[in-house]
């Protein structure tokens, strides 16, 4: 298994169409691309960190071919939504207990 950390920092006022957007956008990798899921959390500081889940790292590389447009575009209104968006760790699941 491979999971991929993000880090969203969103424009201010925009939270609520960010948390919708990647609801959508995260459901779509799911049906369409393989996606494991996701989780969404807020740190402290504001930003939004989600934990991403993909079988392996080809999957997740070739992922974004697989959308069809309407989740394409919600993928870019998600990414417009924010100021800046990281991948701050790819990651192999050496050993998994969460429930």
């Amino acid at each position: 298994m491979y999971a991929v950390l993000y880090q969203f920092d969103v424009t201010k006022g925009q939270e609520e169409q960010f948390e919708t957007l990647w609801q959508h956008v995260t459901e779509a990798f799911m049906i369409h691309a393989g996606g494991l899921g996701s989780r969404l959390h807020k740190n402290e500081m504001g930003s939004f960190i989600a934990y991403a889940q993909w079988p392996d790292k080809m999957t997740w590389e070739s992922a974004k071919q697989k959308l069809p447009e309407s989740a394409l575009d919600n993928l870019q209104q998600m990414q417009e939504s924010c100021n800046s968006i990281t991948v701050v760790f790819q990651m192999t699941v050496q050993n998994d207990l969460l429930k």
